[in-house]
Formats: structure tokens, C-alpha cells, sequence
């Protein structure tokens, strides 16, 4: 019984341990507050300051995957005309 409580008791203490490990390792690489995400959320944004209105929708028909990149790239090429 002893035997069998010990194992339980060192089995509990790994399984902690190895939880502890994982949870800092996952915090560690969390953007910190001076750290701003790669990839800022502008869905419901003004159109940026210098693009006009047929451009901003081209990025947002990009994004959205209703053109491919060559498609998108001669337009931003004609509209640049």
C-alpha cells in the first residue's frame, strides 16, 4: 500500500512539473505590452492614410482570398497609374 501511495505521489509530482515547464514556456513567448502583435486587427478600419478607396478594397478583396497575388499585384499596378 505504502509502495503504491509513493508511486502515486512521485507519478503527481512529474506530471506537475512537467505541466509548470510547459505553462512558462507557452508565457515566455507571449508578446509582452511593449511587444505589439506582427499583424494588427484592421477589419474595421478607416481606409489607411494615403491609399484611396479603389485600393483599400483591393486589399480587402485580397485578404478575403477573392483574387490571387498575380491578379492583385497588376491591379495595384494599374490603379498606381
Amino acid at each position: 500500500m505504502a509502495l503504491a501511495m509513493g508511486a502515486f505521489l512521485m507519478v503527481l509530482m512529474v506530471t506537475m512539473a512537467l505541466f509548470l515547464v510547459l505553462a512558462a514556456g507557452s508565457a515566455a513567448r507571449l508578446p509582452g505590452p511593449d511587444h505589439p502583435r506582427p499583424f494588427p486587427a484592421q477589419h474595421d478600419a478607416a481606409p489607411r492614410q494615403g491609399l484611396d478607396a479603389a485600393e483599400e478594397e483591393l486589399r480587402l478583396r485580397y485578404a478575403r482570398g477573392e483574387v490571387d497575388r498575380e491578379e492583385f499585384l497588376q491591379r495595384k499596378i494599374d490603379l498606381e497609374r
